[in-house]
């Protein structure tokens, strides 16, 4: 396929323009999503992650949404690189990030997180804690080493995530994102597989939306009313590439109406592939469904600009540009509002300067030792 000029022109006038999300708005279409990076000791995000983000912001990156942040609960993480939301240090590193990307002319959203059943015993940050899940099960199959949660855990974890947004708020964040996705701990709540509970967190596909719900509507409580809420939700699981919560758009809509109607502002559908169909007799990815069962905003992701699977990229694989005619097409139809950018972005901090401005040609394949590097 020959690309002209004209190509580059139409992709950087689609993505240019503004959307607004609650009371935000975001002067492009371009987000950074979130990717884990382990560059912050003791949970500190430190001067390094700040320029990391900064450079993004100031090379025209329209909404940063920054790697998982662990919520302030024991069970909530698995590593001591892994930045945190709660603690005066980790916050106040954080109130320092915010400060360097709006100085850059950004904005920023951080993505709260808490891992459930995918921690192991003995996982920093801290040691002691146990793994909890909705019934104990592990997403992966494997032999669980953890619990069922209680009342007590969830009324602590509800109150976690609550706490987050508001400090969140308080430091100058532009909104948050909770982390629904990819088989942590909302996410194994959503899915029938791990979610086997027979109080009134578990059972049909409405039932196990209501802890997701508790904790944005517990968010929606302490925060703005103009202060934007995104949630993050996924078919598959990191152990489960095939899994699904929704086979039909009628399923998918019993799960996302609950969320909306809770305090959801925009949806952040997550797929490893964003030009896939999500079902039959539609060519609608995840994120225009969600934009059509919901009529909120979506962020599709998903392989943006590469031609690769982004999960090949944590076994040293890189990846070929990919043609983005296919997205912008999607979004002049108005698919979806918001298109986010891993790897790309990743390795390249102008990436957004460079396809706003036209200037395609200058981009690069992606090179897997991106991930070891903080550039």
């Amino acid at each position: 396929m020959i690309v002209t000029a004209s190509d580059y022109a139409r992709t950087a006038q689609v993505l240019s323009r503004p959307v607004t999300l609650n009371g935000l708005t975001v002067p492009n279409r371009i987000v950074m999503a979130p990717m884990t990076r382990m560059f912050s000791p003791g949970g500190v995000p430190g001067e390094d992650v700040r320029s990391y983000y900064a450079r993004r912001a100031a090379a025209g990156v329209g909404l940063i949404v920054t790697e998982g942040t662990y919520v302030g609960h024991d069970s909530a993480g698995q590593s001591d690189r892994v930045p945190r939301f709660h603690g005066e240090d980790q916050l106040a590193g954080w109130a320092k990030v915010v400060q360097d990307v709006h100085a850059a002319g950004g904005k920023i959203v951080p993505q709260l997180w808490h891992i459930g059943m995918v921690r192991n015993d003995g996982d920093g940050p801290f040691v002691d804690a146990p793994a909890v899940g909705p019934s104990g099960i592990r997403v992966d199959g494997t032999e669980p080493t953890g619990r069922a949660m209680t009342r007590t855990d969830l009324d602590d974890v509800i109150g976690a995530f609550a706490q987050a947004a508001a400090d969140a708020e308080r430091i100058g964040f532009d909104g948050v994102e909770l982390h629904g996705a990819h088989g942590y701990l909302l996410d194994q709540f959503l899915w029938s597989h791990t979610n086997r509970r027979t109080d009134s967190y578990g059972g049909d596909a409405v039932a196990r939306t209501t802890f997701a719900a508790e904790i944005v509507a517990a968010v929606r409580a302490v925060v703005s009313p103009e202060f934007p809420v995104i949630f993050r939700y996924s078919q598959w699981k990191q152990e489960a590439y095939n899994a699904r919560l929704a086979e039909t758009p009628q399923e998918l809509e019993a799960i996302l109406a609950p969320l909306a109607a809770a305090g959801v502002d925009a949806f952040h559908a997550s797929t490893r592939r964003y030009w896939l169909p999500e079902f039959e007799d539609s060519d609608l990815n995840l994120a225009g469904w969600t934009k059509k069962l919901t009529g909120l905003p979506t962020i599709t992701v998903g392989s943006v600009g590469l031609d690769g699977d982004f999960l090949r990229a944590f076994t040293g694989v890189g990846a070929e540009l990919g043609n983005l005619d296919n997205l912008v097409d999607r979004m002049e139809r108005d698919e979806f509002d918001l298109v986010a950018v891993g790897r790309a972005l990743l390795q390249d901090p102008e990436w957004a300067a460079k396809v706003l401005a036209g200037r395609m040609d200058e981009l690069k394949p992606y090179d897997a030792a991106a991930l070891n590097t903080l550039s």
